[in-house]
């Protein structure tokens, strides 16, 4: 495990070397746009990346909320499995948008149980609240790459730096200054129910981002439509090349959230063994402080 880190990190660094030779070089030049494009490989691998942090972070605040109770706790569970069964078995008998795949809905709700259980086994009631916040942290810097590699692509091809009217664009920074209040609250609030809130916050946070995803689906935008899942269509080589960069922005996503994981692990430590030491020192100085008033009296 000492040595896990450094050889995962070696790694990642030449994996996303590589990612970048394939974006910038190998890959073949888009038609219309030119070499401007291949932002493209940056722009859309960080915006799934922070998705799928959100998604965590979802998952991970409604286990802090919910495993205070056992009952609470188990009731989440079955309803995790549940919703996770329904939409599979939804998305194929439900009528979808034009383009959209039932495969990858079905594919979508087993994952959510899937990841829902598998938090539930790795990490602790204290431990998920950790993880709540390095993965919103973490998330909201991937949709900040997002917010700014947006424009410049946008610039050249629409004459424009930013589209107000545009409802995949709008949402995605009502997305961001959502994750963004949440760790202010996380940071500049000193009550004891700051968990709790900031939790509740990140679950209503959460509802924004499938409506960020599809609001291409079922929108009129000026936002291209998606490349994947049937929406559109894209060089076979360009693929290959998006879902390369997709692994690197992935591996370093990981990196970062194990590294910020253990920092913030310590750092409750160290919070908890200066206020055990204070509740120990009171008892000492209020003891010292009548000692000197009894001398006085005498």
């Amino acid at each position: 495990m000492k040595y896990l880190f450094p050889i995962l990190a070696i790694l990642t660094g030449a994996l996303l070397w590589y990612a970048m030779y394939m974006a910038l070089v190998w890959a073949p030049t888009e038609q219309t746009m030119g070499n401007v494009q291949r932002i493209f490989y940056y722009h859309v691998p960080s915006a799934w990346t922070a998705f799928l942090l959100f998604f965590i972070n979802f998952i991970a605040s409604i286990q802090y909320l919910a495993r205070g109770n056992p009952k609470t706790d188990r009731l989440a569970s079955y309803l995790a499995i549940a919703i996770g069964v329904v939409v599979f078995a939804a998305a194929f008998f439900i009528p979808l948008p034009e383009g959209m795949r039932p495969s990858a809905i079905g594919t979508t709700g087993l994952m959510i149980t899937g990841l829902y259980l598998l938090v539930h086994k790795l990490f602790t009631h204290a431990q998920t609240d950790v993880l709540a916040v390095v993965t919103a942290e973490v998330g909201v810097v991937f949709c900040l790459i997002v917010l700014v590699t947006g424009p410049i692509w946008a610039r050249p091809v629409w004459g424009i730096w930013w589209a107000p009217g545009d409802i995949r664009l709008t949402s995605t920074l009502v997305l961001w200054l959502i994750y963004v209040s949440y760790l202010i609250l996380r940071r500049f609030s000193a009550s004891g129910q700051t968990p709790v809130l900031a939790a509740a916050l990140a679950v209503l946070g959460a509802l924004c981002v499938p409506f960020v995803y599809l609001s291409i689906w079922f929108f009129r935008t000026q936002h291209p439509q998606p490349v994947m899942g049937g929406g559109g269509s894209i060089d076979p080589r360009m693929m290959h090349v998006l879902l390369i960069n997709w692994l690197a922005f992935l591996c370093f996503a990981f990196l970062v959230c194990w590294s910020r994981y253990r920092l913030e692990k310590i750092q409750r430590e160290v919070d908890e063994a200066h206020a055990m030491r204070s509740l120990m020192d009171e008892p000492a100085h209020s003891a010292t402080a009548s000692a000197g008033k009894s001398g006085g009296l005498r």
